[in-house]
C-alpha cells in the first residue's frame, strides 16, 4: 500500500516565533488552513526542528555562537497538531540552552506523541535510529550533523550523533544505515549538513550521500542551508526552511521554500511533490503569484545540475523518481 511521507526542512520556533507560542495559542497563528490541508494528505511528517522546546536551561557558551533559539513547551503540542510525528534534533541549536534543555526537549516532545532522533543521554542513545509503523510499512529514520563538534553526544555526556565529514564519511553511518535496512522496509536519513545560505551541495554533502546511498538509504533529506537545493533522486539535498523569523535575503530568498512529499510504494520512492510555500514573519503559507514563479524556475534549475526534470502541475511541482533498477547516484 502506497503511503505519503511530508518533509520539512529547519524549523525555528524560538524567538520571534516564540513569543506568538502562549499556552492559549493554537496552530493556526503559525501554519495557514491551506498549508495545515496539504499536510493533512500525508501518512507521516518529520522535520528538523531547529530549537530546543524547553522553559529551562542557560545559553550555551561557545566563541563566535550568535544564536540561541528556545520555544516554550507548549510548541510540542502545536507540532502534533500540525500532524508531526517525528522531529530530528541532529543539529547546531539542538544545545542552545545546555543539557538541560535538551533533556526537556526530548521529554515535551514524547508527551506530545512525537518521536526524535539524532541526540540523546549519550553517544549511543544518540546515534540510535528510530523506527515507525506507518500504515503497515516498517519506516526506519537515521538523523546526523555535521556541525558543531562541541555539541557531539559522548559516551557519558548528552549531545547529538555528529559526522565530521570533512574528513569522509565515519564507518559508523553507513554502518547504521545498512543494519537498519536489514530490519525495515524503507530507511531515511536526514542529514544537517554543510553551511548556511549556500544554493548547491558542497562536494562532501555530495559524497556523503552517495555513500548513504550505497549503504542502503531509501531516502536521504537534508538541512542546514536555509535555503532549498536540487533533487538527484532519492537524495534531496536541502529541504529548505520551514518557519522562522529570519531577516530576508533578497538574492537567496531564504523566505521561499517547498514543504515536500514523496510517495513510498511498497517501501521504494516513486514521486516527489514539492509545495512551493512563502515564510512570512513567524507565519507560513503557501506560495502564489510572482513568488511561486520564483521557487519553481529556481527549483527547475536546481534540479537540472542532476539531471532531474520538474514538472509544474496543478497544485505542486513533482518529480519522478527512476525505477530502483536504473537509478543513478547523485
Amino acid at each position: 500500500m502506497p503511503i505519503t511521507v511530508a518533509l520539512a526542512g529547519d524549523t525555528m520556533l524560538g524567538r520571534g516565533v516564540a513569543e506568538g507560542i502562549t499556552p492559549s495559542a493554537n496552530v493556526d497563528s503559525l501554519f495557514s488552513g491551506e498549508l495545515r490541508a496539504a499536510l493533512a494528505e500525508a501518512d507521516f511528517f518529520l522535520l528538523n526542528l531547529e530549537c530546543c522546546v524547553s522553559a529551562r536551561g542557560e545559553r550555551w557558551k561557545a566563541p563566535g555562537k550568535p544564536f540561541h533559539f528556545r520555544a516554550p513547551p507548549r510548541a510540542a503540542e502545536l507540532l502534533a497538531e500540525l500532524g508531526v510525528g517525528c522531529v530530528t534534533l541532529a543539529n547546531n541549536h539542538a544545545l542552545d540552552y545546555g543539557y538541560t534543555a535538551l533533556r526537556d526537549t526530548r521529554e515535551h516532545l514524547a508527551r506530545a506523541g512525537i518521536s526524535c532522533v539524532g541526540a540523546g543521554e549519550n553517544l549511543d542513545e544518540a546515534r540510535r535510529p528510530v523506527q515507525v509503523e506507518v500504515n503497515g510499512l516498517r519506516l526506519g529514520v537515521v538523523a546526523f550533523s555535521d556541525h558543531p563538534d562541541d555539541f557531539a553526544a559522548t559516551a557519558d555526556r548528552p549531545g547529538i550523533a555528529f559526522a565530521d565529514l570533512g574528513t569522509g564519511v565515519p564507518a559508523w553511518l553507513p554502518a547504521t544505515v545498512g543494519a537498519l535496512r536489514r530490519r525495515a522496509d524503507a530507511v531515511l536519513v536526514t542529514p544537517h549538513w554543510g553551511p548556511n545560505m549556500t544554493r548547491e551541495p558542497p562536494p562532501a554533502v555530495l559524497t556523503a550521500a552517495r555513500t548513504l546511498v550505497e549503504a542502503g538509504a531509501t531516502l536521504v533529506a537534508g538541512h542546514s542551508a536555509h535555503v532549498f537545493h536540487g533533487v538527484a533522486p532519492p537524495v534531496l539535498f536541502d529541504l529548505g526552511d520551514f518557519i522562522d523569523d529570519y531577516l530576508r535575503d533578497p538574492c537567496l530568498r531564504n523566505d521561499l521554500g517547498l514543504l515536500w512529499r514523496v510517495t513510498l510504494d511498497d517501501g521504494v520512492p516513486v514521486r516527489l511533490s514539492a509545495l512551493p510555500i512563502k515564510l512570512d514573519y513567524s507565519f507560513t503559507r503557501p506560495a502564489t503569484g510572482d513568488d511561486r514563479r520564483w521557487i519553481r524556475d529556481r527549483l527547475t534549475s536546481a534540479c537540472a545540475r542532476f539531471g532531474t526534470a520538474v514538472h509544474d502541475d496543478e497544485g505542486g511541482l513533482t518529480m519522478e523518481f527512476p525505477r530502483a533498477d536504473r537509478r543513478e547516484r547523485p
